[in-house]
């Protein structure tokens, strides 16, 4: 009997410790040099976006272009009814003709010295008048027809036909994507190591993992105030205009081969007390806390610089939440 009743508390306390036991993920620690060039994320943008629009008002009377086609520079792309201007270039004509009429009748007058010169010079100053509004008049007919002002393609149509335009609002856009840029967010401990002539490499999911070598870098001056990282634009030419605006790319940096370290997920680093920090390791079942003196946080892995963590020890990096020193886990 009392065997069976030690039996019995032996496999209770079992079943209790593995009821007990936190779920946790691991990785291996290892030495590489790969942290350098971890992966940033990227936005595809044109490389200029022009706004179409009028100098004159009235209703929008069609637009011969559709979203994504390709247009030349020069090429028509919308206009807005002109009756109106064509109604004030009709009356401008009319004067400008009655006022040359006049001007060679008086001509003569004034050739046989009977017309007065204030006269002859009044005259004139009509005629240049009324050739004055002609060319306004005429210019505003013109303006009633929007052209292309650069070559590119057609990002989006803001206005629909029947729709009451006004001056310099915008109609419709134009992208020149026969080069584009990427938009990279860079933290401000890196944006240093950053040169114009950088190398990198850019890989776009939505081209089947396609990898494209980045051109020429611009830096952005200013820094986002609340994630306090920098905005660099690296330019890509696109003759097959395959790479489009708010494709999302894959960027990394040839910034040449590191010192090979330890590095761990900035997520998994826990604050001791004071400055220090720690991370909760598995070893035997049990979590254990080891100290560690970081360095430089490359993308999301921070760089281990002293510390307790030696290669082959297996850090939590999630479940990690609950844990207290020898508290039993499960991977």
């Amino acid at each position: 009997m009392l065997c069976i009743v030690l039996c019995a508390c032996k496999s209770k306390t079992e079943e209790t410790q593995s009821a007990e036991a936190l779920s946790v993920r691991t990785e291996t620690a290892t030495f590489s040099s790969d942290y350098s060039q971890l992966p940033y994320v990227g936005v595809v943008k044109e490389e200029t976006n022009t706004m179409v629009s009028f100098t004159g008002m009235g209703i929008l009377k069609s637009v011969s272009v559709s979203e994504g086609q390709r247009v030349s520079k020069g090429q028509l792309v919308a206009v807005i009814d002109d009756s109106q201007a064509r109604t004030a270039l009709s009356a401008a004509k009319a004067a400008l003709d009655q006022a040359l009429d006049a001007e060679a009748r008086m001509k003569q007058l004034h050739d046989l010295n009977s017309l007065p010169d204030m006269k002859w010079i009044e005259i004139q100053s009509q005629v240049q008048q009324a050739r004055a509004s002609y060319d306004l008049c005429l210019k505003a007919v013109n303006d009633c027809k929007a052209y292309a002002p650069a070559s590119g393609v057609v990002g989006a149509k803001i206005m629909n036909v029947g729709e009451n335009v006004l001056p310099t609002e915008p109609v419709l856009t134009i992208m020149h994507i026969n080069t584009v840029k990427v938009q990279v967010s860079i933290p401000e401990k890196e944006i240093a190591s950053i040169e114009p002539g950088t190398a990198s490499t850019i890989t776009v999911e939505a081209l089947g993992g396609a990898s494209f070598e980045g051109g020429r870098i611009e830096k952005g001056l200013s820094a986002d105030p609340t994630t306090h990282t920098y905005n660099i634009y690296i330019y890509l030419p696109n003759p097959d205009m395959k790479l489009l605006p708010g494709m999302v790319a894959s960027v990394r940096f040839n910034k040449g081969e590191a010192q090979p370290a330890i590095t761990v997920p900035v997520k998994a680093v826990q604050k001791g007390s004071g400055e220090s920090h720690f991370v909760w390791v598995a070893e035997e079942g049990k979590a254990k806390r080891v100290k560690v003196v970081l360095g430089d946080v490359v993308g999301n892995r921070a760089i281990v610089t002293d510390g307790n963590i030696t290669e082959g020890m297996h850090i939590i990096v999630e479940g990690y939440q609950k844990l207290s020193e020898g508290a039993a886990i499960k991977q």
